[in-house]
């Protein structure tokens, strides 16, 4: 992490410590430590959505549309693929997918997708841990599947 993020990140926990601090509770321990795990929270957070940013394909005009696919045999498996998941993205409630779809292509965090939605955060990290789920479970068994071919 730079000095600018480390800078930011502290103005944000900062910020946080401020909008929250009634609800601090003494019998869950000392100020210090709520005011460290805030910002041990907010500095993963980043840390993740920075990650996060290096994976995504900066440069859209690089991404190669699926007919310039040559070899019959990729194209097919690109096309299940594509099947797939659009299979397993019909499984999803509207709700968990609106949130799934929230949080990870604009790459937001928990908090942030919450806020976005005007949802209470539990909601939103239930709807999208229940989302992954399913399809992790939906496109985890046709992969293993595929393995065998």
């Amino acid at each position: 992490m730079n000095r600018e993020t480390a800078e930011e990140v502290t103005l944000d926990v900062f910020y946080d410590v401020w909008r929250k601090a009634s609800t601090y509770d003494p019998a869950n321990g000392s100020v210090v430590g709520w005011v460290m795990n805030q910002a041990r929270c907010r500095a993963i957070d980043r840390l993740r959505f920075d990650r996060r940013k290096k994976r995504v394909n900066t440069y859209p005009h690089s991404l190669r549309p699926t007919t310039d696919i040559v070899d019959p045999q990729q194209a097919s498996l690109f096309e299940e693929q594509s099947r797939l998941v659009r299979g397993a993205l019909e499984l999803l409630s509207a709700e968990e997918r609106k949130a799934i779809e929230t949080a990870f292509f604009s790459e937001l965090t928990y908090e942030q997708t919450a806020r976005n939605l005007n949802q209470p955060l539990g909601t939103v990290k239930t709807r999208i841990r229940s989302g992954l789920e399913k399809l992790r479970e939906a496109l985890g068994s046709k992969v293993k599947g595929t393995d065998e071919l």
